[in-house]
C-alpha cells in the first residue's frame, strides 16, 4: 500500500484547501477540515485510477514530504481497485 502526504491550508472565506504534497495535481478543498480530508482522499484515488487506466506509473511517495505552512498534515494510504488488464 502506498502512503502519500496531504497538507491542509486555511483558504479564503474559511474554506480549507488540501494538497497531496507527493502526488502532483492532487488538490481539493472543503468548508471544514473533515470535508477537505474526504475530498482530498477522493481526488487522490481518482487521479491514481486515471493514471493506471492510461498505463502511467504512480508517483512514488516521499516519506519526508512536509510543509511548515500547513495548518494540518496527515498520511493518506492509497487503496484503489485496479481493473483487469491494467498494468502498473
Amino acid at each position: 500500500m502506498l502512503q502519500y502526504h496531504a497538507a491542509f491550508y486555511q483558504g479564503e472565506s474559511d474554506w480549507i484547501v488540501a494538497k497531496v504534497l507527493d502526488f502532483p495535481g492532487a488538490l481539493s478543498q472543503g468548508r471544514t477540515l473533515n470535508s477537505a480530508r474526504r475530498m482530498i482522499r477522493d481526488a487522490l484515488r481518482c487521479l491514481a485510477e486515471t493514471l493506471l487506466e492510461e498505463g502511467e506509473p504512480l508517483p512514488l511517495p516521499k516519506p519526508r514530504a512536509r510543509d511548515r505552512k500547513a495548518v494540518f498534515q496527515e498520511v493518506i494510504p492509497l487503496q484503489i481497485h485496479v481493473p483487469a488488464g491494467v498494468k502498473n
